[in-house]
């Protein structure tokens, strides 16, 4: 029997340890894509406490300590203190086993805070209080927790009015670790609601400077935004919708939808299609203009239950995973950029484990021998940012693609105690190769190759594709 938790946790086979131990384990993390607030970076956030740090926007245990049973004021409740939220987050723990929430929950215990007890009700005070402590010390704030991940690059999510200023502030005080900004230009394609979508046209002309009356100035003035981030370190694009977008439209169509929208008036949902359409494709040529990478988050259903969505807000654990038909928009999106030749280098990541072949077998159709991986197939991705999801994620890749190419692994996360989710996803990937070896299926005598290709996952592919 494998004691929990311990070095060899998830390596299952001698082959598998050598590879992590030797290869995986040191290299640096380049997180491409996260949720980091870039204030609390530039600022060097000190947390008051290990429920500060753990629970104040983790939408992952919020949603757990509510099948729990867990009331709500011990959840998002203001008048609760974090004490009070961590013991119910204790109580919680237990009953997560088989939930990947265990299994991040003691890694990052043991790896941030040194501490191999697990977390129950009857040890939740002492664990409290002992990270408590250490998060009073300057190795615990929101910078000394991403020196001691051995963190190279972390690239945030940002809108394109976002000022941006935390990113400047951080790049003129030479802090080591690059922190860059990522175009998510979501509410810019956002006209389901014409009275909030006025009200960003018009935040976006006053930061441009662009007056915008007509579609094309709509544009000019994301231009002058878009711009903008590459001169602040950008290099990637995100798009977080519902599916892929590639209706048939003429310039005419969409002046006139814009210009319906910008008066208030509700489209209807053809118009919506067709605008998000002509969006997406302007916004794709932008990309290649700048040799960025265009990231492609699909497949979400949002803010499903509306009475807790009214009193919490988003990004609170009413979300699900979607189920879209994709495939032909999303090939008829990629081939018109193709036929243009304004493809970029691409990330697609689904979040219904259905759609696993699929997006395998479809970023193969439009690799071109440009770049080594052009078009990636991401990591598994929210609910799939476990080890079966993750698994799954690269057996699919490894035999309808090149595993070899991929780019790895990032958190998504909003959490300065994340890190350890890339150690996650480099021991899962060390494991899968080291089964193989001992099961003949790759051969032995290729060690040294195979360790170098699980280094290039881990972080060199990285390095190189997004030219860090």
């Amino acid at each position: 029997m494998k004691n929990f938790m311990d070095d060899n946790f998830l390596l299952q086979t001698d082959t598998a340890q050598q590879l992590y131990h030797e290869y995986a384990k040191k290299q640096p993390i380049i997180d491409y894509h996260c949720h980091l607030d870039p204030k609390m970076i530039a600022r060097d956030r000190k947390f008051e406490n290990l429920g500060e740090i753990w629970l104040e926007g983790d939408h992952y245990k919020w949603r757990a300590m509510r099948t729990n049973g867990i009331e709500e004021r011990f959840i998002t409740g203001k008048e609760t203190s974090y004490w009070e939220k961590f013991e119910k987050w204790a109580e919680t723990v237990p009953y997560t086993m088989r939930n990947p929430l265990y299994h991040w929950t003691h890694l990052e215990l043991k790896t941030a805070f040194g501490t191999n007890q697990l977390l129950k009700p009857e040890t939740a005070r002492e664990i409290y209080d002992h990270c408590t402590a250490l998060l009073q010390t300057p190795e615990y704030s929101a910078r000394g927790l991403m020196k001691h991940y051995n963190v190279e690059v972390v690239c945030t999510t940002d809108d394109p009015v976002d000022s941006l200023k935390y990113h400047i502030a951080i790049k003129k005080e030479e802090f080591p670790i690059k922190v860059l900004p990522t175009w998510r230009p979501d509410k810019a394609m956002a006209v389901e609601r014409a009275n909030d979508f006025r009200m960003y046209v018009d935040k976006l002309s006053e930061v441009s400077g662009v007056e915008i009356h007509t579609f094309p100035d709509f544009l000019q003035a994301l231009q002058v935004r878009h711009d903008f981030f590459a001169l602040v370190g950008c290099k990637l694009s995100d798009h977080g919708m519902e599916e892929f977008y590639a209706e048939d439209y003429t310039d005419s169509q969409i002046e006139t939808i814009f210009r319906k929208v910008y008066r208030g008036t509700e489209l209807t949902h053809p118009e919506i299609i067709q605008f998000k359409s002509a969006m997406l494709f302007e916004g794709a040529k932008m990309d290649w203009e700048k040799g960025w990478t265009q990231q492609f988050h699909y497949g979400v259903i949002r803010n499903n239950n509306t009475r807790l969505f009214a009193k919490v807000g988003a990004d609170a654990g009413f979300d699900s995973i979607g189920d879209f038909t994709v495939a032909k928009n999303m090939a008829k999106f990629f081939d018109r950029l193709d036929k243009e030749d304004k493809l970029t280098k691409t990330i697609i990541y689904n979040l219904n484990p259905r759609d696993n072949d699929l997006i395998a077998t479809m970023i193969g159709n439009f690799q071109d021998g440009s770049v080594a991986g052009k078009m990636q197939f991401g990591s598994g991705w929210w609910f799939m940012d476990q080890k079966f999801g993750m698994e799954a994620q690269m057996n699919s890749l490894s035999v309808l693609g090149l595993l070899s190419r991929f780019v790895g692994m990032l958190t998504d996360s909003r959490s300065f105690l994340s890190y350890p989710r890339h150690e996650y996803f480099r021991r899962l990937l060390c494991n899968l190769i080291g089964k193989y070896i001992v099961e003949g299926l790759l051969p032995a005598s290729e060690i040294s190759f195979l360790g170098k290709l699980v280094e290039n996952i881990s972080y060199n592919n990285a390095k190189s594709f997004f030219e860090f």
